[in-house]
């Protein structure tokens, strides 16, 4: 069983989950036509399937604990997963990050994360959540749909000058009124 809870200073070293790898296996192409966002996804080629690992953050609790608030997924004592939300100018709670333990994927742990967060935004006077999805990362950004988020923004410069150049951030939101289980 898997419990879903506030990560706090006795179990800080929780919120540093190494970032494990994902598959690179399509590219999701947004569009704004007539104030509507849709989207279309372009499987890539078996040939061109590849797999990408972010750099482990070494989050430090202390400084972050002041503007952000760490969910944790665990079996056990063990952490297997991690939301990291922080405080926001306007209505919706960004979720700065999201990550499930490899071994854990598939099994509804980052769906329990994500409603979990919705009860923290919605307990903080917030609207919703917000967060960002390479367009490269067509796992992640069917995820975020799959969960009750839409499509809200599109920034085509983000990578410019970087080692990620030529991708592209998609902008998710989750308005606490469209979240269902």
């Amino acid at each position: 069983m898997f419990e879903i809870r506030i990560i706090d200073e006795i179990h800080k070293q929780d919120i540093n989950i190494p970032n494990e790898p994902f598959s690179l296996f399509g590219r999701m192409i947004p569009s704004y036509i007539n104030e509507q966002w849709t989207y279309r996804i372009v499987r890539f080629r078996e040939s061109e399937i590849s797999e990408m690992c972010f750099p482990d953050e070494n989050y430090d609790y202390d400084k972050l604990s002041k503007s952000s608030i760490f969910v944790g997924a665990y079996e056990g004592n063990k952490c297997i997963g991690l939301a990291i939300l922080q405080h926001a100018m306007l209505k919706y709670m960004y979720l700065y990050d999201l990550k499930v333990n490899l071994n854990y994927r598939g099994l509804q742990i980052g769906k329990m994360l994500i409603k979990r967060s919705k009860e923290i935004a919605v307990k903080q006077g917030y609207k919703g959540i917000y967060t960002q999805g390479q367009d490269n990362n067509l796992g992640a950004c069917l995820f975020y749909l799959k969960n009750g988020f839409v499509i809200g923004g599109l920034d085509t410069h983000i990578y410019t000058g970087t080692s990620q150049e030529g991708k592209s951030d998609i902008l998710f939101y989750l308005d606490v009124s469209r979240f269902s289980d």
